[in-house]
């Protein structure tokens, strides 16, 4: 037998189904995702309560991935390679 394949099951809010589409964002993985809500770089949230989230993703050369959650801090709201962040 192979590797462990698992199923990634997160919330997500429409905006964030619409922007999965765009070509530049249907790279994202599922897990890359998962890897920044379950254990960020380093979160902030905002002042209208969503919580920002980053991680490092090795897999695209090192690039950093901002997750946006909202309040409940489990929906996906946004997910995006940020190239401002500088950890």
């Amino acid at each position: 037998m192979g590797g462990l394949w698992y199923i990634v099951c997160v919330k997500c809010t429409r905006y964030f189904r619409a922007m999965r589409s765009r070509p530049d964002r249907a790279i994202i993985r599922d897990d890359w995702i998962e890897r920044a809500v379950r254990s960020p770089l380093r979160e902030v949230v905002q002042a209208d309560g969503r919580i920002r989230r980053w991680t490092q993703v090795p897999e695209m050369d090192g690039r950093y991935l901002r997750v946006i959650l909202l309040e409940d801090g489990e929906t996906v709201h946004n997910a995006f390679f940020d190239r401002e962040f500088a950890p």
